[in-house]
C-alpha cells in the first residue's frame, strides 16, 4: 500500500536529526518537500534516516537534496544502498553546470551549413545504395522464383497508381499540343512557313512532351502516394511486423509498386502521344485551315516513327527512378508525422527533379548519336 511521504525532526547530541518515511516519489511526494525545506530553513547540520523510507525516485531525491543543501555531513546520511546511489546520481546532475549555447554567426555560419549539407548528401547516397542493394536482393529472388511474384498488389496498384492518371494525363497534353501549335503558327507565319506547325508539333509532342509531362504527373501523384502510404506503415511499425513474420517488406512493398509504374509509363506515354498530336490537329485545323489528313500524312512522311520510340525509350527509365525515389523516402520515415511530411515532401521534389536531369541525359545522348 502506498504511503503519502512524511518526515519527523528530532535533536540528538545537539544535532538535528530528520527522520524521511513513507514514499518519496512523483506520486506519494505532494506537499512534502515544501514542508521539509521550510523547516530547514536555518542553517544547521543534518542528520539524514532514510531507513523508513518505502520507495524514493528522482523527484523524492531531488526535493531531499533541495531542502537539505549542504547542511548533511557525508557520513551523515543513513540509507539503503539503492537510496544512496540514487541520491548520489541526483547530486552529479543538480552540480552539472549547463553549457553556454553558442549560435555560430556570419563565414563560420555558413561554411557549417554547407558540410551539414555534404555530409547529408553522403549520407544520401549511401542510403540510396543499400536500398538498391536490397531492391536487387529482392528482384533477384523473384526472378529465380516468379511464385514469389505477389501479382494482386501489382495489379491494383497499376490501376490506382496509373490508369486512373489517365484522364489527367491525356487533359494536359492535350492543352499541351494545342499552346505548341498555337506558338508555332504565330512564329512561322510571319516567315511564310506555318506549314512547319505540323513537324513542330509531331517532334515536341512524340520525343519529349509526352514522356515528360507524363513523369511529371506521376512525380507528385504515384510518388508521394507510394511515400505516404510505406511511411504510414513505417510509422505503425507494421512494416517491423512483416519482418518479425519473416516477409520481405521489398518484395511485398517496393517491388509490385516498380512493376505497377514499368507496366503503366509506357502505355500513359502513349496516350499522352494520342492526347498532344489530337490537341495540335485541333488547332491547326481551326488556325491554318490544314486537314487532319494532311496533318497526319506530314508526321507520317516528314516525322516518322523515330522520334516516337525516343520518347518511348526513355519511359522505363522514368518509371524506375520515380517508384525507386517515392519508396525510399517512405522506408525513410521516422517516427512521428513531422519526418512523413519531410519525406513525402522529399519525394515529389527529388522525382520532378531526377526526372528533368534523365531527359537532358537523355537529349545529349540522343544528340551525341545523332538521332
Amino acid at each position: 500500500m502506498a504511503l503519502p511521504a512524511d518526515f519527523t525532526l528530532s535533536q540528538q547530541d545537539g544535532r538535528t536529526l530528520v527522520v524521511l518515511s513513507g514514499d518519496w516519489t512523483a506520486r506519494g511526494l505532494f506537499d512534502a518537500g515544501l514542508r521539509l525545506a521550510a523547516s530547514l530553513a536555518d542553517p544547521r547540520e543534518l542528520d539524514l534516516d532514510l531507513t523508513g523510507v518505502n520507495r524514493c525516485d528522482t523527484a523524492g531525491a531531488y526535493a531531499i537534496l533541495r531542502a537539505a543543501g549542504d547542511q548533511v555531513r557525508p557520513d551523515g546520511v543513513k540509507a539503503r544502498r539503492e537510496v544512496l546511489r540514487l541520491l548520489e546520481l541526483v547530486r552529479a546532475a543538480i552540480q552539472v553546470e549547463p553549457e553556454p549555447t553558442v549560435r555560430p554567426g556570419g563565414l563560420h555560419a555558413l561554411l557549417e551549413r554547407v558540410g551539414r549539407g555534404v555530409f547529408g548528401l553522403f549520407a544520401d547516397g549511401y542510403g540510396t545504395l543499400i536500398f538498391l542493394g536490397h531492391l536487387l536482393v529482392s528482384l533477384g529472388r523473384s526472378i529465380a522464383d516468379p511464385r514469389r511474384i505477389r501479382w494482386a498488389p501489382v495489379i491494383a496498384l497499376a490501376e490506382r497508381a496509373g490508369l486512373d492518371a489517365m484522364p489527367i494525363v491525356a487533359t494536359t497534353t492535350f492543352f499541351i499540343g494545342a499552346v505548341v501549335a498555337l506558338l508555332g503558327a504565330n512564329m512561322l507565319t510571319d516567315f511564310g512557313a506555318q506549314v512547319y506547325s505540323v513537324e513542330l508539333i509531331g517532334i515536341s509532342v512524340m520525343r519529349e512532351f509526352n514522356i515528360l509531362i507524363t513523369a511529371i504527373l506521376l512525380a507528385g501523384r504515384s510518388a508521394s502516394s507510394f511515400a505516404a502510404e510505406i511511411g504510414s506503415m513505417k510509422m505503425n511499425q507494421e512494416i517491423d511486423a512483416m519482418q518479425v513474420m519473416g516477409v520481405d517488406p521489398y518484395e511485398a512493398l517496393v517491388l509490385p509498386r516498380f512493376a505497377a509504374l514499368l507496366f503503366t509509363i509506357p502505355l500513359l506515354t502513349f496516350v499522352a502521344t494520342i492526347a498532344g498530336l489530337a490537341g495540335g490537329i485541333l488547332v491547326v485545323w481551326i488556325v491554318l485551315d490544314l486537314s487532319p489528313t494532311f496533318f497526319l500524312q506530314r508526321i507520317i512522311d516528314d516525322v516518322g516513327a523515330t522520334h516516337f520510340w525516343i520518347g518511348m525509350s526513355k519511359a522505363p527509365v522514368m518509371a524506375t527512378v520515380i517508384a525507386a525515389i517515392g519508396c525510399r523516402q517512405g522506408m525513410e520515415v521516422g517516427n512521428d508525422v513531422e519526418s512523413l511530411g519531410r519525406r513525402v515532401t522529399a519525394a515529389v521534389v527529388h522525382a520532378i527533379f531526377a526526372i528533368i536531369l534523365i531527359d537532358a541525359v537523355f537529349a545529349l545522348v540522343y544528340m551525341e548519336l545523332d538521332i
